[in-house]
């Protein structure tokens, strides 16, 4: 079979295709498949088969794949540009023919490459000039950070495109014109021969010239394309090793320096290794790409019916298409993609292997890494494999500059093709006097490009195994992730179940819409709405939303058999209903205690360690989540800190509430008594530094019973003194401190430093509740503290209130079915022992003191007796308002704790006060 006929084949087995992308496309939709639905296919089909007919006479010698391949590739972009944007679809169809014409006039005025390259250093002008004309005031345009293009009136394209083309003519003939002067290396550095100064000078040129495009285009793909083409074209031409091992570190030196001094090199460079950390700006593409490439399984999820356009990506069309193509027609059809660019591989090398002279090698072999190199790059960013850089994938990307520059370049390889002998005719014309195009130059040029061919192998296999591992082995992970918007959106269909308070309060539900889908709407304003979350197609999950994720779609938490059933069966159905152990009222009652505060308050049952409210100011109606993300995300929130819970993602030093610890670790280990008397003065000196009491109040000598009641930090510096860092710690972390508590919810790790770190100064302090050591410095390798959450301090009074014993904290009551029927009910645990029961009554005597006749007199309730904790967390401008409490002091079934930030002193027991009241009213203990 001749070449051509064999192209024709081959166009014939790709047309169908072609023909089955539209067609799906059309299904999907709707449409039926008729020649208004399948023309666009049929019309890509009949302009390849022109071109194939000018080729049989304009090239007959040609490589018979390349073309079918170009008509795969072209018609699979078209095709998904249609699908994603289609006003652009039209104009995208036009470039496609321009470029089919272009590579037909390529063929029919270049018959010669080696005439062209005679004027190589005219190319050269021309393709420098071309490539850094965007740099030109006036005419040069900035496009999403990168100034690439050239904008005449209302016509923009990208010059680049088309100049590196002009450069791999040129660089094809400069190393057919020079090789051998580049292949012969001088210097000699014992058994090593390296180039000298003057061989390398081609390297470093072409080294500085893809620096400048990086440091003035701010474009970091077409600078790595540039460099890696010539740096094959030169091993190619030479042979040498060591220009792939100079320039890979030169390279590396770029990179590292691109790093170093340009904030968006640095973006970029973060964005790759943690996409996640700034979902919604930086890292908003890479994620819904990945999210996108996740839901693509196997065979797709069907032409039309991916989300990569209705959740749309940026430039989904162009940098991002191939995401879409993974999610769309799956691992296989996408391997598929990515094995006809490694044949277009495979097809340029062997048209360079047959090539009849250097310059005609040079070129193919340049103009086929220049489209390889690109689709890998693009293709390696868009699945995370390497950085992302602002790239098309050639022949598929919406794009003229693209797609034209594409088409032309196949035109030159069909013209190298077509002059090419092979070796056969070599070997038939060969004499005795070997030249530059002998079987010897055709052994050697073959080694060459047989190892580049490996070399692509190697890089495609490795998008195919990062491919697989998103697509199979990864896709649960990514789909599961709260901040999934695409798994959110189709979750939008079934109806996922409520948020309720303990008393019956809807905090979160979905409600049907007209076309059958569900919004989810937060009717109680902004009661509990950190605790509630979110969830949103946009934004992912969080808080509750977030926490029982699966519990609301109904896929956990099963009440029947039945419910187990319909799950594995794929039958829709409502998701389960989750009961809260938060009261509306005692909430209520929180949140009024913040209001036109900063701070935060928790309500906990100490007998089971239910939470009964948990607030945290400033606060937001939970129906204005999304508007609040925008603006935080644009950088136009009036308070970036609004949707932070404070309760359990903020950690203060807890003042002098922590000074319930350090009593508590003294009694319990008889370092000190409740009588035993201790001298307070208003300041004294504790490990050759000094220790104050608030105001520097000198109160005489009194009994440490009440330095607790006056807060004396000179008494409780002299027990911690007394006590020593390593049991003061160890006392702390009885009540919770460094421990990771399991919650519903974020939350932060309440902080202890190392004891082998602390000064006998530090540890004064830090058993009076400051934190004044070094954060994590190199003399103080642990964090300063203590550093604790307003959950944590609440867990520290339910200790105390519970007899010793912290019970697990916990948000949920319970979860129904869609038919009322429980599948879980709370269970109280323990979470650990603090302390004996003994000591805790003790100390719980001594607190009574603390609000009958010290300083939380603000937090008396009359007719039930309250026991609790002042603290005023010092700071440099202002100081922070603490109270922990239980109420009734004999027998406690109340615990709050609340922080005031900037608080006038007392602030916090007065505000605590009327939140103990309603929550003592709700539990019948008032």
């Amino acid at each position: 079979m001749t070449r051509r006929n064999l192209e024709l084949v081959l166009l014939l087995i790709a047309a169908p295709l072609v023909v089955l992308l539209f067609a799906m496309m059309a299904i999907n939709q709707g449409l039926s498949l008729n020649m208004n639905t399948l023309g666009v296919p049929l019309g890509i089909f009949g302009a390849f088969f022109v071109a194939h007919l000018a080729i049989r006479k304009l090239a007959p010698g040609a490589d018979p794949a390349l073309l079918p391949i170009s008509f795969a590739l072209s018609g699979t972009g078209i095709a998904f540009v249609t699908r994603l944007v289609p006003n652009l679809a039209v104009n995208q169809l036009i470039w496609l023919f321009l470029g089919i014409g272009c590579m037909v006039l390529v063929l029919a005025f270049c018959r010669n490459l080696d005439k062209i390259a005679n004027y190589k250093y005219t190319l050269m002008i021309v393709g420098f000039a071309l490539l850094l004309s965007p740099l030109i005031p006036g005419l040069g345009q900035e496009i999403y950070g990168s100034r690439i293009w050239l904008h005449i009136g209302s016509f923009s394209f990208q010059p680049g495109e088309l100049a590196k083309i002009i450069i791999v003519l040129f660089l094809a003939g400069y190393l057919a014109q020079n090789r051998e002067m580049l292949s012969v290396f001088t210097w000699h550095i014992g058994p090593f021969r390296l180039p000298d100064f003057r061989t390398l000078l081609p390297l470093l040129f072409m080294w500085l010239i893809a620096l400048l495009i990086v440091v003035f285009e701010k474009d970091l793909g077409s600078a790595v394309v540039f460099f890696f083409l010539f740096l094959i074209m030169l091993y190619a031409a030479t042979g040498k090793k060591f220009y792939l091992v100079i320039g890979l570190g030169l390279i590396a030196v770029g990179c590292v320096g691109a790093y170093m001094a340009f904030d968006h090199v640095q973006v970029r460079v973060n964005t790759w290794l943690d996409p996640f950390a700034d979902a919604q700006n930086t890292g908003y593409q890479l994620t819904q790409a990945l999210y996108s490439i996740a839901d693509g399984d196997l065979f797709g999820v069907g032409l039309g019916r991916g989300l990569a356009g209705d959740i749309p990506i940026p430039v989904v069309e162009s940098d991002f298409i191939f995401a879409d193509i993974a999610e769309e027609i799956g691992l296989l059809g996408a391997s598929g993609i990515l094995l006809l660019f490694l044949c277009f591989a495979i097809r340029g090398f062997v048209t360079a292997a047959r090539a009849k002279s250097d310059v005609s090698s040079f070129a193919a072999v340049g103009l086929t890494s220049m489209i390889v190199v690109q689709a890998f790059i693009i293709v390696g960013g868009v699945t995370k494999l390497i950085p992302l850089t602002g790239l098309t994938l050639p022949f598929i990307s919406q794009g003229g500059s693209s797609l034209l520059a594409s088409f032309i370049a196949v035109g030159f390889l069909l013209r190298c093709g077509d002059e090419g002998t092979g070796v056969g005719a070599e070997m038939t014309s060969a004499t005795g006097t070997i030249n530059v195009n002998s079987v010897l130059g055709r052994v050697s040029m073959g080694k060459r490009l047989t190892n580049c061919m490996l070399l692509f192998s190697l890089m495609f296999a490795l998008l195919v195994a990062n491919l697989t591992y998103i697509m199979v082995v990864q896709a649960s992970y990514y789909q599961n992730l709260p901040g999934n918007n695409h798994t959110l959106m189709k979750e939008a269909h079934n109806e996922r179940g409520t948020i309720s308070t303990y008393d019956g309060v809807v905090l979160a539900q979905s409600v049907e819409n007209e076309n059958g889908t569900y919004d989810r709407v937060y009717p109680a304003g902004n009661l509990a709405a950190h605790v509630v979350g979110y969830a949103s197609s946009r934004f992912g999950t969080s808080g509750i939303e977030a926490a029982y994720n699966d519990t609301l779609k109904g896929e956990r938490n099963f009440a029947t058999f039945t419910d187990v059933l319909n799950y594995m069966a794929g039958a829709s159905a409502p998701g389960n209903d989750v009961t809260l152990t938060i009261n509306s009222k005692i909430q209520q009652a929180a949140q009024d205690a913040l209001v036109d505060r900063v701070g935060a308050c928790v309500v906990l049952d100490p007998t089971t360690g239910a939470v009964l409210a948990l607030a945290s100011s400033p606060t937001y109606n939970a129906a204005d989540f999304e508007s609040l993300l925008d603006a935080a995300n644009a950088g136009d929130a009036q308070d970036d800190s609004i949707l932070l819970n404070r309760a359990t993602q903020a950690l203060y030093a807890p003042g002098s509430t922590f000074k319930i610890v350090t009593l508590t670790t003294a009694l319990e280990d008889g370092v000190a008594t409740a009588d035993e008397v201790f001298s307070s003065p208003g300041t004294m000196d504790i490990g050759n530094a000094p220790v104050s009491n608030f105001d520097k109040n000198d109160y005489g000598n009194i009994t440490l019973a009440r330095a607790t009641e006056l807060s004396s930090n000179t008494v409780f510096g002299q027990v911690g003194a007394e006590l020593g860092s390593e049991r003061l710690v160890e006392g702390a972390d009885a009540f919770g401190f460094n421990h990771d508590i399991e919650f519903a919810l974020p939350l932060y790790t309440s902080l202890m430093p190392n004891p082998e770190d602390m000064t006998e100064w530090e540890t004064a302090w830090a058993a009076a509740g400051e934190p004044v050591g070094e954060n994590e410095t190199n003399n103080h390798p642990s964090p300063a503290g203590p550093q604790a959450t307003v959950l944590e301090m609440a867990l520290v009074g339910a200790g105390i209130a519970n007899d010793g014993v912290i019970m697990q904290p916990y948000l949920v009551d319970g979860v129904y079915n869609a038919n009322g029927e429980r599948s879980l009910t709370a269970t109280p645990s323990k979470l650990m022992q603090a302390t004996s029961k003994e000591t805790a009554q003790e100390v719980k005597d001594i607190l009574r003191g603390v609000v009958t006749q010290g300083t939380g007199g603000g937090a008396a309730i009359e007719g039930v007796e309250v026991a609790g904790k002042t603290g005023t967390a010092e700071k440099e401008d202002s100081n922070d308002s603490w109270f922990v409490g239980m109420a009734p002091a004999d027998n406690p079934n109340v615990v709050v704790a609340i922080i005031i930030e900037d608080g006038e002193e007392g602030v916090g027991a007065a505000k605590a006060q009327n939140v103990l009241r309603v929550a003592l009213q709700v539990q019948g203990a008032l």
